[in-house]
C-alpha cells in the first residue's frame, strides 16, 4: 500500500468515499450534518484546489487497482485574539471497510502531522462526531487530546 499526495486524477475515487463519510456524519447527526446537495459533488472542486495547494495535506492510500483511503487538511486561520494565528485542521479521514484494521487512517494522521510540521505550523486540530469512538480513539493514538467540546441545541 503507498500512501501519497493525491492528484487532481484521484478526486474522482475520493468522491465516493466523500460521500461515504457524509452519510456516516448525517447517520450520526442530522442536526449537524445534513447537507445542501451532493457532498461529492461540493467537494469535487475543493480537491482539486486542495491537490495544488502547498499548503494543504491531500493524502491517497494507493492499493494499485483503487483508493482504499484518503486523507484532506488545510491551514486555516485562527481569530486574531490567540496567539496561534494559523493551524493546521484535518477536515476528513477515510479508510474503506475492507482496508480498515491494517493501520492506514493512523498512517495517513501521521503523516498528515509531518507534513503540516514541515510547513511550520504549531498546532494542529480536528473535529470527530461525539458518537465517532473509533476517530476519537485514532486520534488519541496519534498524539491528539481533547481541546473543546462543541454543544448544539436546535431550534423550531
Amino acid at each position: 500500500m503507498e500512501i501519497r499526495p493525491a492528484t487532481p486524477q484521484d478526486v474522482p475515487q475520493v468522491i465516493p468515499m466523500v460521500r461515504k463519510i457524509a452519510g456516516m456524519h448525517q447517520a450520526l447527526d442530522p442536526a449537524k450534518y445534513t447537507f445542501r446537495s451532493d457532498p461529492g459533488e461540493m467537494y469535487r472542486h475543493w480537491l482539486v484546489t486542495r491537490s495544488h495547494d502547498p499548503r494543504s495535506v491531500f493524502l491517497v492510500a494507493d492499493a494499485g487497482e483503487a483508493l482504499a483511503g484518503f486523507l484532506v487538511a488545510t491551514v486555516v486561520d485562527e481569530i486574531p485574539i490567540y496567539k496561534i494565528e494559523k493551524v493546521g485542521f484535518i477536515h476528513d479521514v477515510w479508510v474503506e471497510e475492507d482496508y480498515r484494521h491494517e493501520g492506514l487512517a493512523r498512517q495517513l494522521v501521521t503523516l498528515c502531522i509531518e507534513r503540516f510540521r514541515q510547513i511550520g505550523m504549531k498546532q494542529i486540530r480536528c473535529d470527530t462526531a461525539w458518537p465517532n469512538q473509533p476517530a476519537r480513539d485514532l486520534f488519541t493514538r496519534c498524539g491528539f487530546r481533547p481541546s473543546t467540546v462543541e454543544m448544539l441545541i436546535e431550534l423550531e
